[in-house]
């Protein structure tokens, strides 16, 4: 195989997407997919049938489901800070906290990558606490996931950003 340009990879990497059916997401217009992959599967930033259904269940009304979504980024970088310093400090307990607290909020939005890489942390944070040095452990697990998870929060704040724009 030759060498591959960024088009074709773009490409691919829809390709991939659509071979393991996975959910409609949103790009606002104009913008190429986004997609992150890392050392694992490869996940859309978000989730547009979420989205749909926040604006359904609040009949509609641009100003709830908005607000919800400007809430969700505000809180976003507070929670990552949260996590950072919890993981750092080797806190099992509040570092549980404050990951179930970004990925349940992040589900609720449809920031599938932002949950699944939580999720992927919450389960080592638990084999950590579980083993003979849970503080010991958990400054290589925020060495491990945090620049990842941030770089996703980053994305997924423009993304959400644009669709309410």
């Amino acid at each position: 195989m030759g060498i591959e340009g960024p088009a074709s990879r773009a490409s691919r990497r829809r390709l991939v997407l659509a071979a393991v059916g996975l959910r409609r997401v949103y790009w606002p217009a104009g913008v190429e997919p986004s997609v992150i992959q890392e050392d694992g599967p490869t996940l859309p930033l978000l989730d547009s049938s979420v989205l749909a259904r926040l604006r359904a269940e609040t009949d509609d009304d641009d100003g709830i489901w908005r607000l919800f979504v400007r809430n969700f980024i505000d809180e976003m970088q507070p929670r990552i800070e949260k996590l950072r310093s919890t993981l750092t400090s080797g806190d099992a307990t509040c570092a549980l906290t404050a990951i179930l607290s970004l990925r349940t909020s992040a589900q609720m939005v449809g920031a599938q990558l932002l949950a699944e890489l939580s999720l992927e942390l919450e389960h080592a944070v638990r084999s950590a606490a579980a083993g003979p040095d849970p503080a010991g452990v958990l400054p290589g697990l925020a060495a491990q996931y945090l620049r990842r998870i941030m770089h996703s929060g980053q994305r997924t704040r423009e993304h959400l950003e644009a669709a309410i724009a």
